[in-house]
């Protein structure tokens, strides 16, 4: 079986809402693997369902290899969301900290646009990292989205919203999830 490794694929970073700034895990990762791009958005503190979703589908669709996603929080849901407009392969999708987009309670309220989830199971290999006490989703939400995506479920403990306010700038454990994940595409 051959491995996967970076250099075989176009890692594709997918931030969230307001975009993940330079002490965020996404952004140290974005700079040490050598074919990770960001997904841009043209208006990070306004997400629109149907210009992100366009955004991540023109990013897979100009991929020169297989995709890899490294997906946080509403990155997650644009994924998602963009899948049938996908054109190139998808190798596998890193999600981390999914937002409960079908909460009404859920804040900035515009994030329910992105809802609700299919639930039927992904095409790729996936594997979702969740917190039991992420402020924009119950535990029990994302362990129930991962099983009926069929993806591998990891239970981060409790750690807020995996971003840089939570103390995951560095994020070592995540960067090594990730390596793990890469030898199983």
């Amino acid at each position: 079986m051959r491995v996967m490794k970076v250099k075989d694929a176009d890692i594709l970073i997918v931030p969230g809402y307001t975009n993940s700034g330079p002490d965020h895990w996404q952004s140290r990762w974005q700079a040490k693997l050598s074919t990770a791009r960001r997904v841009e958005q043209a208006a990070w503190s306004k997400p629109v369902r149907e210009d992100w979703t366009d955004a991540v589908a023109k990013a897979v669709n100009e991929a020169e290899r297989p995709v890899v996603f490294v997906a946080h929080s509403l990155g997650v849901p644009s994924v998602i969301q963009a899948m049938p407009k996908f054109t190139r392969p998808v190798a596998g999708a890193f999600f981390v900290a999914v937002p409960d987009v079908a909460n009404p309670k859920v804040r900035p309220k515009h994030l329910m646009t992105f809802g609700p989830y299919p639930r039927d199971p992904l095409p790729f290999p996936s594997v979702m990292i969740a917190s039991r006490n992420d402020p924009y989703c119950s535990f029990d939400v994302a362990e129930d989205i991962a099983g009926a995506w069929g993806s591998l479920f990891i239970d981060a403990g409790d750690v807020g919203h995996l971003n840089s306010k939570s103390g995951h700038g560095p994020w070592p454990e995540g960067s090594l999830t990730f390596a793990q994940f890469m030898t199983r595409l």
